[in-house]
Protein backbone atom coordinates (compact mmCIF):
# COMPACT_ATOMS: atom_id res chain seq x y z
CA UNK A 1 0.00 0.00 0.00
CA UNK A 2 1.13 3.56 -0.67
CA UNK A 3 0.45 6.42 1.78
CA UNK A 4 -3.06 7.23 0.54
CA UNK A 5 -4.01 3.56 0.39
CA UNK A 6 -2.72 3.10 3.93
CA UNK A 7 -4.81 6.01 5.19
CA UNK A 8 -7.84 4.64 3.36
CA UNK A 9 -7.29 1.31 5.09
CA UNK A 10 -7.30 3.10 8.46
CA UNK A 11 -10.50 4.97 7.64
CA UNK A 12 -12.31 1.99 6.09
CA UNK A 13 -11.14 -0.76 8.39
CA UNK A 14 -11.31 1.02 11.73
CA UNK A 15 -14.05 3.15 13.30
CA UNK A 16 -13.15 6.85 13.09
CA UNK A 17 -14.92 8.89 15.78
CA UNK A 18 -14.46 12.30 14.18
CA UNK A 19 -16.09 10.99 10.99
CA UNK A 20 -18.88 8.69 12.21
CA UNK A 21 -19.40 9.67 15.86
CA UNK A 22 -20.48 7.44 18.73
CA UNK A 23 -20.24 4.12 16.87
CA UNK A 24 -16.45 4.54 16.83
CA UNK A 25 -16.13 5.23 20.56
CA UNK A 26 -14.55 2.39 22.52
CA UNK A 27 -14.38 3.27 26.22
CA UNK A 28 -11.76 1.52 28.31
CA UNK A 29 -8.06 0.86 27.96
CA UNK A 30 -7.94 -2.90 27.28
CA UNK A 31 -7.21 -2.53 23.55
CA UNK A 32 -4.63 0.13 24.23
CA UNK A 33 -2.73 -1.99 26.76
CA UNK A 34 -2.79 -4.96 24.37
CA UNK A 35 -1.34 -2.77 21.61
CA UNK A 36 1.30 -1.30 23.91
CA UNK A 37 2.37 -4.74 25.12
CA UNK A 38 2.74 -5.96 21.55
CA UNK A 39 4.76 -2.84 20.62
CA UNK A 40 7.06 -3.17 23.66
CA UNK A 41 5.45 -0.32 25.60
CA UNK A 42 6.77 2.69 23.67
CA UNK A 43 4.85 5.08 25.97
CA UNK A 44 7.32 4.26 28.74
CA UNK A 45 10.30 5.41 26.70
CA UNK A 46 9.80 9.20 26.77
CA UNK A 47 8.63 11.90 29.15
CA UNK A 48 5.28 13.55 28.51
CA UNK A 49 2.81 16.33 29.32
CA UNK A 50 -0.85 15.25 29.27
CA UNK A 51 -3.55 17.80 28.37
CA UNK A 52 -7.34 17.48 28.70
CA UNK A 53 -10.23 19.96 28.65
CA UNK A 54 -13.42 20.84 26.83
CA UNK A 55 -11.92 23.74 24.87
CA UNK A 56 -8.40 25.06 24.42
CA UNK A 57 -6.51 21.81 24.85
CA UNK A 58 -5.31 21.88 21.25
CA UNK A 59 -4.00 25.44 21.52
CA UNK A 60 -2.38 24.77 24.90
CA UNK A 61 -0.78 21.60 23.50
CA UNK A 62 0.77 23.53 20.62
CA UNK A 63 1.92 26.37 22.88
CA UNK A 64 3.61 23.89 25.25
CA UNK A 65 5.24 21.99 22.38
CA UNK A 66 6.59 25.22 20.87
CA UNK A 67 7.95 26.44 24.21
CA UNK A 68 9.66 23.12 25.00
CA UNK A 69 11.15 23.00 21.51
CA UNK A 70 12.50 26.53 21.90
CA UNK A 71 13.95 25.40 25.23
CA UNK A 72 16.15 23.04 23.24
CA UNK A 73 14.29 19.75 23.58
CA UNK A 74 13.24 17.26 20.91
CA UNK A 75 9.47 17.37 21.23
CA UNK A 76 6.74 15.03 20.09
CA UNK A 77 3.22 16.39 19.67
CA UNK A 78 0.09 14.24 19.43
CA UNK A 79 -3.23 16.00 18.75
CA UNK A 80 -6.56 15.30 17.06
CA UNK A 81 -8.40 15.60 14.80
CA UNK A 82 -6.43 16.76 11.78
CA UNK A 83 -7.73 19.52 9.52
CA UNK A 84 -6.12 18.74 6.17
CA UNK A 85 -3.50 15.99 6.44
CA UNK A 86 -3.40 12.94 8.73
CA UNK A 87 0.21 13.76 9.56
CA UNK A 88 -0.90 16.82 11.54
CA UNK A 89 -1.80 14.45 14.37
CA UNK A 90 1.75 13.23 14.95
CA UNK A 91 4.68 15.65 14.86
CA UNK A 92 8.26 15.80 16.06
CA UNK A 93 9.72 19.30 16.34
CA UNK A 94 6.85 20.57 14.23
CA UNK A 95 7.42 18.15 11.34
CA UNK A 96 4.61 15.77 10.44
CA UNK A 97 5.21 12.05 10.79
CA UNK A 98 7.18 10.52 7.93
CA UNK A 99 4.77 8.99 5.41
CA UNK A 100 6.97 5.91 5.00
CA UNK A 101 6.75 5.36 8.76
CA UNK A 102 2.93 5.33 8.56
CA UNK A 103 3.02 2.82 5.69
CA UNK A 104 5.57 0.55 7.36
CA UNK A 105 3.87 0.69 10.76
CA UNK A 106 0.59 -0.59 9.33
CA UNK A 107 2.32 -3.15 7.10
CA UNK A 108 4.41 -4.51 9.98
CA UNK A 109 1.54 -4.70 12.47
CA UNK A 110 -1.44 -5.52 10.27
CA UNK A 111 -2.00 -9.01 11.72
CA UNK A 112 -2.12 -7.62 15.24
CA UNK A 113 -4.44 -4.83 14.10
CA UNK A 114 -6.82 -7.38 12.57
CA UNK A 115 -6.74 -9.44 15.78
CA UNK A 116 -7.15 -6.65 18.34
CA UNK A 117 -9.57 -4.57 16.24
CA UNK A 118 -8.60 -1.20 17.78
CA UNK A 119 -10.44 2.00 17.00
CA UNK A 120 -8.86 4.50 14.63
CA UNK A 121 -7.88 6.65 17.61
CA UNK A 122 -6.36 3.75 19.54
CA UNK A 123 -4.24 2.75 16.59
CA UNK A 124 -3.08 6.24 15.63
CA UNK A 125 -2.13 6.85 19.27
CA UNK A 126 -0.12 3.61 19.29
CA UNK A 127 1.54 4.73 16.06
CA UNK A 128 2.36 8.10 17.61
CA UNK A 129 3.88 6.62 20.74
CA UNK A 130 5.97 4.18 18.68
CA UNK A 131 7.14 7.04 16.46
CA UNK A 132 8.10 9.20 19.45
CA UNK A 133 10.05 6.30 20.97
CA UNK A 134 11.81 5.51 17.68
CA UNK A 135 12.62 9.20 17.16
CA UNK A 136 13.97 9.35 20.71
CA UNK A 137 12.08 12.50 21.70
CA UNK A 138 12.99 14.11 25.00
CA UNK A 139 9.37 14.83 25.79
CA UNK A 140 5.97 14.52 24.09
CA UNK A 141 2.93 16.72 24.51
CA UNK A 142 -0.13 14.46 24.42
CA UNK A 143 -3.64 15.83 23.88
CA UNK A 144 -6.52 13.76 25.22
CA UNK A 145 -8.92 12.61 22.53
CA UNK A 146 -12.18 12.50 24.47
CA UNK A 147 -12.76 12.88 28.21
CA UNK A 148 -9.77 11.66 30.16
CA UNK A 149 -10.37 8.75 32.52
CA UNK A 150 -11.13 6.21 29.78
CA UNK A 151 -9.26 7.92 26.94
CA UNK A 152 -6.63 5.79 25.22
CA UNK A 153 -3.90 8.31 26.05
CA UNK A 154 -4.46 7.79 29.78
CA UNK A 155 -1.89 5.01 29.92
CA UNK A 156 0.96 7.52 30.23
CA UNK A 157 2.48 8.79 33.46
CA UNK A 158 3.41 12.38 32.59
CA UNK A 159 5.61 14.90 34.35
CA UNK A 160 2.63 17.28 34.33
CA UNK A 161 -1.11 17.02 33.75
CA UNK A 162 -3.13 19.97 32.46
CA UNK A 163 -6.92 20.44 32.37
CA UNK A 164 -7.86 23.61 30.50
CA UNK A 165 -11.56 23.99 31.36
CA UNK A 166 -14.90 22.20 31.62
CA UNK A 167 -17.97 22.78 29.45
CA UNK A 168 -20.87 20.84 28.02
CA UNK A 169 -19.61 18.67 25.16
CA UNK A 170 -19.84 14.94 24.44
CA UNK A 171 -22.44 14.72 27.22
CA UNK A 172 -23.62 11.33 25.94
CA UNK A 173 -20.22 9.90 26.93
CA UNK A 174 -19.00 12.10 29.77
CA UNK A 175 -22.16 12.98 31.72
CA UNK A 176 -24.78 15.69 31.61
CA UNK A 177 -23.59 17.78 34.56
CA UNK A 178 -20.42 19.85 34.81
CA UNK A 179 -19.28 17.92 37.88
CA UNK A 180 -19.67 14.60 36.05
CA UNK A 181 -17.71 15.90 33.07
CA UNK A 182 -15.04 17.31 35.40
CA UNK A 183 -14.70 13.91 37.08
CA UNK A 184 -14.02 12.28 33.70
CA UNK A 185 -11.42 14.91 32.81
CA UNK A 186 -9.87 14.62 36.29
CA UNK A 187 -9.22 10.98 35.50
CA UNK A 188 -5.89 12.01 33.97
CA UNK A 189 -4.58 13.18 37.36
CA UNK A 190 -1.88 10.70 38.40
CA UNK A 191 -0.36 9.83 41.74
CA UNK A 192 2.26 12.38 42.71
CA UNK A 193 2.13 14.18 39.35
CA UNK A 194 1.42 17.94 39.57
CA UNK A 195 -1.67 19.18 37.74
CA UNK A 196 -2.50 22.63 36.38
CA UNK A 197 -6.16 23.62 36.08
CA UNK A 198 -6.90 26.45 33.67
CA UNK A 199 -10.44 27.55 34.51
CA UNK A 200 -12.87 26.35 37.14
CA UNK A 201 -16.53 26.75 38.00
CA UNK A 202 -18.27 26.33 41.38
CA UNK A 203 -19.33 22.85 40.24
CA UNK A 204 -15.89 21.75 39.01
CA UNK A 205 -13.26 23.10 41.42
CA UNK A 206 -14.23 20.77 44.29
CA UNK A 207 -13.95 17.82 41.90
CA UNK A 208 -10.37 18.73 40.99
CA UNK A 209 -9.41 19.41 44.59
CA UNK A 210 -10.82 16.08 45.76
CA UNK A 211 -9.13 14.08 43.00
CA UNK A 212 -5.77 15.77 43.47
CA UNK A 213 -5.95 15.11 47.22
CA UNK A 214 -6.85 11.47 46.58
CA UNK A 215 -3.88 11.09 44.19
CA UNK A 216 -1.53 13.16 46.40
CA UNK A 217 -0.91 15.40 43.41
CA UNK A 218 -0.12 19.10 43.87
CA UNK A 219 -2.76 21.19 42.10
CA UNK A 220 -2.19 24.68 40.65
CA UNK A 221 -5.07 26.90 39.53
CA UNK A 222 -4.07 29.28 36.74
CA UNK A 223 -6.95 31.65 37.49
CA UNK A 224 -5.46 32.36 40.94
CA UNK A 225 -2.51 34.06 39.22
CA UNK A 226 -2.56 37.37 37.32
CA UNK A 227 -4.46 37.19 34.04
CA UNK A 228 -2.84 38.12 30.72
CA UNK A 229 -4.34 41.38 29.41
CA UNK A 230 -4.95 42.23 25.77
CA UNK A 231 -3.21 45.40 24.51
CA UNK A 232 -3.71 45.52 20.73
CA UNK A 233 -3.09 43.71 17.46
CA UNK A 234 0.12 44.38 15.58
CA UNK A 235 0.24 42.92 12.07
CA UNK A 236 -0.47 39.21 12.52
CA UNK A 237 0.29 39.00 16.27
CA UNK A 238 -1.58 39.77 19.47
CA UNK A 239 0.25 41.95 21.96
CA UNK A 240 -0.63 41.30 25.61
CA UNK A 241 0.79 41.96 29.05
CA UNK A 242 1.48 39.51 31.85
CA UNK A 243 3.18 40.29 35.15
CA UNK A 244 4.07 43.78 33.85
CA UNK A 245 5.83 42.39 30.78
CA UNK A 246 4.68 42.50 27.18
CA UNK A 247 4.44 39.44 24.96
CA UNK A 248 3.35 38.64 21.41
CA UNK A 249 1.15 35.66 20.66
CA UNK A 250 1.05 33.97 17.26
CA UNK A 251 -2.48 32.80 18.09
CA UNK A 252 -4.61 35.93 18.02
CA UNK A 253 -8.08 35.00 19.29
CA UNK A 254 -8.92 36.84 22.48
CA UNK A 255 -9.94 33.53 24.04
CA UNK A 256 -6.25 32.59 23.88
CA UNK A 257 -5.64 34.87 26.87
CA UNK A 258 -7.26 32.22 29.10
CA UNK A 259 -5.21 29.51 27.44
CA UNK A 260 -2.08 31.60 27.94
CA UNK A 261 -2.77 31.88 31.67
CA UNK A 262 -2.71 28.07 31.72
CA UNK A 263 0.47 27.98 29.61
CA UNK A 264 2.33 30.39 31.91
CA UNK A 265 1.36 28.39 34.99
CA UNK A 266 2.26 25.08 33.33
CA UNK A 267 5.64 26.41 32.22
CA UNK A 268 6.38 27.61 35.75
CA UNK A 269 5.48 24.23 37.24
CA UNK A 270 7.70 22.43 34.73
CA UNK A 271 10.55 24.80 35.51
CA UNK A 272 10.12 24.49 39.30
CA UNK A 273 9.06 20.87 39.70
CA UNK A 274 10.79 18.82 36.99
CA UNK A 275 14.21 18.28 35.46
CA UNK A 276 13.15 20.19 32.35
CA UNK A 277 14.16 23.84 32.10
CA UNK A 278 12.26 26.62 30.32
CA UNK A 279 14.03 29.95 29.99
CA UNK A 280 12.14 33.26 29.74
CA UNK A 281 13.42 33.55 26.16
CA UNK A 282 12.08 30.11 25.20
CA UNK A 283 8.73 30.95 26.77
CA UNK A 284 8.51 34.25 24.92
CA UNK A 285 9.54 32.88 21.51
CA UNK A 286 7.40 29.75 21.78
CA UNK A 287 4.29 31.83 22.42
CA UNK A 288 5.10 34.31 19.65
CA UNK A 289 5.99 31.80 16.93
CA UNK A 290 3.74 28.91 17.96
CA UNK A 291 2.14 28.52 14.52
CA UNK A 292 5.43 28.47 12.61
CA UNK A 293 7.04 26.11 15.14
CA UNK A 294 4.21 23.59 15.39
CA UNK A 295 2.17 24.06 12.22
CA UNK A 296 -1.06 24.83 14.09
CA UNK A 297 -3.91 26.15 11.95
CA UNK A 298 -7.57 27.06 12.24
CA UNK A 299 -7.54 29.13 15.44
CA UNK A 300 -8.84 32.57 14.43
CA UNK A 301 -6.61 32.21 11.38
CA UNK A 302 -6.51 35.02 8.83
CA UNK A 303 -6.81 33.44 5.38
CA UNK A 304 -6.99 36.59 3.26
CA UNK A 305 -7.61 40.34 3.42
CA UNK A 306 -10.09 42.53 1.50
CA UNK A 307 -12.43 40.97 2.22
CA UNK A 308 -11.01 39.69 5.48
CA UNK A 309 -11.54 35.93 5.79
CA UNK A 310 -10.98 34.24 9.15
CA UNK A 311 -11.33 30.56 10.04
CA UNK A 312 -11.87 29.17 13.53
CA UNK A 313 -12.58 25.59 14.52
CA UNK A 314 -14.87 26.37 17.47
CA UNK A 315 -17.73 23.89 17.43
CA UNK A 316 -19.57 23.98 20.76
CA UNK A 317 -21.38 26.51 22.93
CA UNK A 318 -18.33 27.51 24.95
CA UNK A 319 -16.26 27.98 21.80
CA UNK A 320 -18.94 30.00 20.02
CA UNK A 321 -19.29 32.25 23.07
CA UNK A 322 -15.58 33.05 22.72
CA UNK A 323 -16.00 33.79 19.01
CA UNK A 324 -18.99 36.07 19.59
CA UNK A 325 -16.89 38.00 22.10
CA UNK A 326 -14.06 38.20 19.56
CA UNK A 327 -16.41 39.70 16.99
CA UNK A 328 -17.08 42.65 19.29
CA UNK A 329 -13.49 43.76 18.75
CA UNK A 330 -13.57 43.48 14.95
CA UNK A 331 -14.26 46.29 12.50
CA UNK A 332 -16.27 45.46 9.41
CA UNK A 333 -19.05 46.69 7.16
CA UNK A 334 -21.02 43.43 6.95
CA UNK A 335 -20.42 40.21 8.85
CA UNK A 336 -20.76 37.06 6.73
CA UNK A 337 -20.64 33.66 8.43
CA UNK A 338 -19.97 30.39 6.65
CA UNK A 339 -21.06 27.70 9.10
CA UNK A 340 -21.54 23.96 9.18
CA UNK A 341 -21.96 21.68 12.18
CA UNK A 342 -22.16 18.01 13.10
CA UNK A 343 -25.49 16.65 14.30
CA UNK A 344 -24.29 15.48 17.74
CA UNK A 345 -23.40 18.95 19.01
CA UNK A 346 -25.70 21.38 20.84
CA UNK A 347 -27.00 22.97 17.64
CA UNK A 348 -29.70 25.11 19.25
CA UNK A 349 -27.30 26.29 21.95
CA UNK A 350 -24.88 27.49 19.28
CA UNK A 351 -27.55 29.12 17.10
CA UNK A 352 -28.94 31.00 20.08
CA UNK A 353 -25.57 32.77 20.47
CA UNK A 354 -24.94 33.78 16.87
CA UNK A 355 -25.53 37.42 15.81
CA UNK A 356 -28.82 38.06 14.03
CA UNK A 357 -27.44 40.83 11.82
CA UNK A 358 -24.98 38.63 9.94
CA UNK A 359 -25.46 37.09 6.49
CA UNK A 360 -25.24 33.30 6.71
CA UNK A 361 -23.95 30.65 4.31
CA UNK A 362 -25.03 27.29 5.73
CA UNK A 363 -23.10 24.27 4.52
CA UNK A 364 -21.88 20.83 5.52
CA UNK A 365 -18.83 18.62 5.18
CA UNK A 366 -18.95 15.29 3.38
CA UNK A 367 -18.95 13.14 6.54
CA UNK A 368 -21.69 11.05 8.17
CA UNK A 369 -21.81 13.25 11.29
CA UNK A 370 -22.51 16.41 9.32
CA UNK A 371 -25.90 18.08 9.77
CA UNK A 372 -27.29 18.75 6.27
CA UNK A 373 -27.01 22.41 5.30
CA UNK A 374 -30.75 22.74 4.66
CA UNK A 375 -31.57 21.39 8.14
CA UNK A 376 -29.10 23.79 9.73
CA UNK A 377 -30.63 26.69 7.79
CA UNK A 378 -34.15 25.68 8.85
CA UNK A 379 -33.12 25.46 12.50
CA UNK A 380 -31.35 28.82 12.22
CA UNK A 381 -34.48 30.54 10.92
CA UNK A 382 -36.05 29.90 14.33
CA UNK A 383 -33.34 32.16 15.78
CA UNK A 384 -33.81 34.92 13.18
CA UNK A 385 -30.63 33.90 11.37
CA UNK A 386 -31.09 34.07 7.61
CA UNK A 387 -29.05 32.92 4.65
CA UNK A 388 -28.65 30.33 1.92
CA UNK A 389 -27.79 26.63 2.13
CA UNK A 390 -24.93 25.15 0.08
CA UNK A 391 -24.18 21.47 -0.52
CA UNK A 392 -20.48 22.18 -0.98
CA UNK A 393 -18.21 24.16 1.32
CA UNK A 394 -16.32 25.61 -1.63
CA UNK A 395 -19.59 27.06 -2.97
CA UNK A 396 -20.50 28.56 0.40
CA UNK A 397 -17.08 30.18 0.74
CA UNK A 398 -17.04 31.26 -2.91
CA UNK A 399 -20.45 32.93 -2.67
CA UNK A 400 -19.51 34.70 0.55
CA UNK A 401 -16.38 36.15 -1.07
CA UNK A 402 -18.20 37.09 -4.29
CA UNK A 403 -20.96 38.91 -2.42
CA UNK A 404 -18.64 40.64 0.03
CA UNK A 405 -17.41 44.21 0.02
CA UNK A 406 -13.67 44.56 0.67
CA UNK A 407 -14.50 45.96 4.13
CA UNK A 408 -16.61 42.94 5.10
CA UNK A 409 -15.57 40.15 7.48
CA UNK A 410 -16.14 36.52 6.49
CA UNK A 411 -15.96 34.01 9.33
CA UNK A 412 -15.72 30.27 8.57
CA UNK A 413 -16.60 28.19 11.62
CA UNK A 414 -18.75 25.56 13.37
CA UNK A 415 -16.78 22.38 12.64
CA UNK A 416 -13.25 21.07 12.23
CA UNK A 417 -14.37 19.52 8.95
CA UNK A 418 -15.70 22.77 7.52
CA UNK A 419 -12.56 24.67 8.48
CA UNK A 420 -10.28 21.88 7.29
CA UNK A 421 -11.89 21.83 3.85
CA UNK A 422 -11.93 25.63 3.67
CA UNK A 423 -8.19 25.78 4.38
CA UNK A 424 -7.53 23.86 1.16
CA UNK A 425 -9.25 26.65 -0.80
CA UNK A 426 -6.70 29.28 0.22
Amino acid sequence: MNYQETLQYLYDRLPVFHLVGSTAYKPGLDNTYRLMTYLDNPHQKFHSVHIAGTNGKGSVSHYMAAILQEAGYKVGLYTSPHLVDFGERIRVNGQMINQKYVINFIKKNIETIETIQPSFFELTMAMAFSYFADMKVDIAVIEVGLGGRLDSTNIITPILSIITNIGFDHVDFLGNTLSQIAAEKAGIIKSGVPVVIGETLPETKPVFMLKSTEMEADVFFAEEDDSPDFIYYEQDKMLFSYHQQEYYSGLTGLYQLKNLATVFMASKVIQDRTTFSISPEALRKGIKDVCQITGLRGRWELLQSEPKVVADTCHNVQGIQAIVNQLKFQHYKTLRIVIGMVHDKDITGVLALLPEGAVYYFTHAQVKRALPAVELRNKAEGFNLSGKAFELIKDAVGNAITEADKEDLILITGSNFVVGEALTLF
